[in-house]
C-alpha cells in the first residue's frame, strides 16, 4: 500500500471557514503538499448537507449535487463550487497526489417532504428493546432534491428506503428511534447500544434493491465525474459490513482502477476493528483508532506512561498492511463529538512515531499542518476558543527524510518506560540510515545501531546542535530532550 512510503493528508477540519475556499486552497497548495512528501489527500464530503454552505458535508442531503444545484439556500457547499472541486482534484493529480473522496452512505437528513408510515419505537441505548406498540409515525423522509429536478437520477426517496428515524411528528418530545413497519436494523455492525444500525437522520436500508442499485449507480457517476482514485468511508461500524467490498468492487470493476479505501471504524476495542476486516475480506483499511487513543493518553499522563507500550493494542501492531496511522482528525479535535485531545507537548512524538517507522500508512491532519483558531460550545454549554499549533516545520522535516531515508531494516529500542528509539538502515538506493529517540520524561539517549561506522549524524530537529558519530561497529548514543524528539540524519 505505501511502497514508497506514502503519506495521506487529511484536508480539512471540522471549523473551516464556512467561505467556499477550500478547494480552491488545495489547487493552490498541491505543489508545495507533492513537494514535501504527501502522497495522497482526502478531501471532505463534497455533495450537499441539510445545512447548505455551512455543513461540514456529514449531514448529507443529495449525493448528486456536489455544489452544482440551488438548494438549502446555496449554490456551493461549504468548501465551494462542483468547478473547483473538479479543478482542484485536477491540479492535486497532475501535481502527482491522490484523490480520496468522504463517502458517507449510512444515512440522509434534510427531507423535503414529510410523510405517513408506521414504525416502532426502540430503546435508544438498547436498540432491541421495544418501547411501545406499532404505531403511526409523521417523518420527514420523502427527498425531492427539487433544486436538480432528476438531472443524474430520477430517485426521489421514501420512507420505505429507510430502516429508521428518530424523530416523529405526532410525539415530538419522545427519545426514540422508530423501526419502521417490515424493517430490521442491519446485521454486521457494531455492537454497542445492542446494535449500532442507526446513527443519525434517515437510515439507509441496505437490503432495499433500490438503494443498493442507486448507490452503485451514484458510484460510477462519482468516478466519471471527479476520476477519484479512492474512497473514506464515513461511520463503517454503522453500516452492514458486507456492503462495502460489494460496492467498493463494482466501482472498481466499472473504473478499472485499483481504487484504494479506508473506513472510519471510530472503536477503541481492537477485536471489533479486526471483525470488519474479516468480513469485508481485507478490502478496506481501517483508521487506527486505538493508537489514536494511545497518543491522547501518553499525551495527558506525561512520563507516568509506559512508552514500551505505545503501539500495544494497535491495528498497526497487528494488520500493519490494512492500518491508516493517525495522530489526531475532524471528530477528535477540541470541542468535538469524539473530543479526544493529543496534547500539543506530544505531537511531535507521535508524528514521529507514525512518519518515521516502517508499518502503517500515515495520515497528516490539516489542523496539525496549518494550526487552527475557532470558537464553539463545549460540552458544558459555555463557550470556548481553541488555538491548534501548527507543527508544519517539523512535520514538513519528518515528510523529508521519510522520502530520503527512511528505509530498509528497522531496529527497536523499546526498553525504557520513557526513552525508547529506534534505527533504519536504508537500503541500496537510499543509503544513511536515521536514528530516532524520543522521551516523555527526562532526557534520553539510547546506545543504538545504524550500521554506518565513523559517520557523522546531525539532529535534523534542531533541538541538539552538537554532532553524533557512529563507532567502528556503526553504533552510537543518540540523545534528545526531556519531554521531545530528536531524529538523527547523516551529515551531508
Amino acid at each position: 500500500m505505501s511502497e514508497f512510503n506514502g503519506v495521506m493528508m487529511q484536508y480539512f477540519h471540522w471549523y473551516n471557514e464556512p467561505d467556499g475556499s477550500l478547494w480552491n486552497q488545495l489547487a493552490e497548495n498541491a505543489e508545495h503538499l507533492a513537494k514535501v512528501g504527501i502522497t495522497s489527500v482526502w478531501l471532505p464530503p463534497a455533495y450537499k448537507g441539510t445545512s447548505g454552505g455551512y455543513d461540514v458535508g456529514y449531514g448529507v442531503y443529495d449525493i448528486f449535487d456536489l455544489g452544482e444545484f440551488d438548494q438549502k439556500g446555496s449554490v456551493r457547499t461549504k468548501y465551494g463550487t462542483k468547478e473547483e472541486y473538479i479543478n482542484a482534484i485536477k491540479v492535486a493529480k497532475a501535481a502527482g497526489i491522490r484523490i480520496y473522496a468522504d463517502v458517507v452512505l449510512n444515512h440522509m437528513l434534510g427531507a423535503d417532504h414529510e410523510e405517513e408510515a408506521e414504525a416502532m419505537p426502540m430503546n435508544p441505548d438498547n436498540r432491541h428493546e421495544a418501547i411501545g406498540d406499532l404505531q403511526k409515525v409523521k417523518t420527514w423522509t420523502h427527498f425531492t432534491f427539487p433544486g436538480r429536478q432528476g438531472k443524474y437520477s430520477s430517485l426521489e426517496w421514501h420512507w420505505w428506503h429507510f430502516d429508521a428515524v428518530d424523530y416523529n411528528a405526532y410525539d415530538g418530545d419522545a427519545d426514540a428511534i422508530y423501526l419502521f413497519k417490515d424493517k430490521q436494523f442491519d446485521e454486521q455492525v457494531d455492537l454497542e447500544k445492542g446494535s449500532f444500525a442507526y446513527l443519525m437522520g434517515c437510515d439507509l436500508d441496505m437490503e432495499h434493491p433500490e438503494v443498493r442499485g442507486e448507490l452503485l449507480h451514484w458510484g460510477e457517476w462519482y468516478i466519471d465525474t471527479t476520476d477519484v482514485d479512492g474512497f473514506r468511508f464515513d461511520a463503517v461500524k454503522h453500516v452492514e459490513a458486507g456492503f462495502f467490498p460489494d460496492w467498493l468492487n463494482h466501482v472498481r470493476k466499472y473504473s478499472g482502477k485499483p481504487l484504494f479505501a479506508v473506513g472510519e471504524y471510530w472503536s477503541n476495542e481492537p477485536e471489533a476493528l479486526h471483525h470488519f476486516i474479516d468480513v469485508t475480506g481485507g478490502d478496506v483499511a481501517l483508521f487506527d483508532a486505538p493508537l489514536h487513543y494511545n497518543f491522547t493518553e501518553a499525551s495527558k499522563t506525561g512520563n507516568n506512561f509506559d512508552m514500551r507500550q505505545i503501539f500495544d493494542g494497535t491495528l498497526v501492531k497487528d494488520q500493519p498492511t490494512l492500518a491508516v496511522t493517525l495522530v489526531e482528525n475532524h471528530d477528535s479535535q477540541p470541542l468535538q463529538s469524539l473530543e479526544s485531545v493529543v496534547e500539543a507537548w506530544f505531537k511531535p512524538l507521535a508524528y514521529a512515531l507514525i512518519l518515521l517507522r516502517r508499518d502503517g500508512y500515515p495520515c497528516v491532519f490539516y489542523a496539525d499542518y496549518y494550526g487552527a483558531h475557532y470558537k464553539d460550545q463545549g460540552k458544558d454549554g459555555q463557550e470556548y476558543e481553541i488555538f491548534m499549533d501548527s507543527h508544519q516545520w517539523l512535520i514538513d522535516k519528518f515528510l523529508e527524510t521519510r522520502q530520503d531515508l527512511a528505509y530498509g531494516e528497522q531496529y527497536d529500542y523499546f526498553d525504557h518506560a520513557n526513552c525508547i528509539g529506534w534505527t533504519r538502515l536504508g537500503d541500496e538506493e537510499h543509503p544513511g540510515g536515521i536514528a530516532v529517540v524520543l522521551s516523555n520524561g527526562d532526557e534520553g539517549t539510547k546506545w543504538m545501531e545504524v550500521g554506518q561506522p565513523n559517520q557523522t549524524y546531525i539532529d535534523l530537529t534542531e533541538h541538539i546542535d552538537e554532532p553524533i558519530t557512529t563507532n567502528d561497529e556503526g553504533w552510537a548514543d543518540f540523545r534528545c530532550q526531556a519531554g521531545s524528539v530528536s531524529v538523527w540524519i547523516p551529515k551531508k
